[in-house]
């Protein structure tokens, strides 16, 4: 499975993905979900993907293809002039791989779907992010919703909710989102190490900051163990029940 997060902050954005695809006591694999395509002084993007693997492959091959020579294959996310229709070539061409992937052309529910977060800035623009689903349509991130989540969500959030700011530093939201995936990784096998992280500056149109932080890097192992220790101290300072 995968878990990925890309959240909007006041400075820019962050992205953070795992790298597992299949799990089991002997069938671990590891590949790269997180991609990226710069335009120096003009534009940076980047997506994350999750879902059936040959789907996703097959989706940043064609998008990849597309930016080597654009004028001889259009449509390329390189020269489309705002976020929104990047999101919208990402979109189409997803639902592209799926239906040709499937045996009866695109279905949601079928073994070939996936989901894609796409983050970036396009000079005159601010930073946007999206969620695009298999179906070809997508959702953009705002005040009301200023982060996105694919794969396995559900043990990761809680703390995302609960104490997300826009205002945080990227050393902040880096701290935060390793906590989500490390509460992740303690309660689902298909999710693991390493991780991939990055960080766009808002008006930089370049990655700030890129790195794999591997099962044995010491600032995640002290937040791993820091933030069990710290739950098991304020659990422990809580009110007893009173039969």
């Amino acid at each position: 499975m995968t878990y990925c997060v890309g959240m909007m902050l006041d400075q820019g954005l962050i992205m953070m993905s795992d790298t597992r695809t299949n799990a089991g006591v002997d069938n671990i694999s590891t590949f790269k979900k997180m991609f990226s395509w710069e335009v120096p002084r003009e534009r940076i993007l980047t997506i994350m993907t999750a879902g059936n693997l040959a789907t996703t492959q097959a989706l940043v091959s064609l998008i990849d293809e597309r930016t080597k020579a654009p004028e001889d294959r259009e449509p390329s996310i390189l020269s489309a002039p705002s976020m929104f229709q990047v999101a919208r070539l990402v979109a189409q061409t997803l639902k592209d791989v799926i239906a040709t992937h499937a045996d009866e052309g695109q279905r949601a529910d079928s073994a070939f779907n996936a989901t894609v977060i796409l983050g970036g800035q396009i000079k005159g623009s601010e930073p946007r992010l999206f969620l695009i689903y298999p179906e070809g349509n997508f959702i953009e991130a705002g005040d009301e919703t200023p982060f996105f989540q694919i794969g396995e969500t559900k043990y990761g959030k809680p703390i995302l909710v609960r104490a997300y700011d826009p205002a945080m530093s990227f050393e902040d939201a880096v701290k935060l989102m390793l906590v989500s995936f490390d509460s992740t990784v303690k309660a689902n096998l298909s999710v693991g190490l390493p991780f991939d992280l990055q960080v766009i500056e808002k008006d930089t149109y370049a990655v700030a900051y890129q790195r794999r932080i591997a099962a044995d890097d010491p600032y995640y192992l002290d937040i791993s163990t820091g933030w069990g220790e710290a739950l098991k101290s304020t659990l422990d300072g809580l009110p007893g029940y009173k039969f």
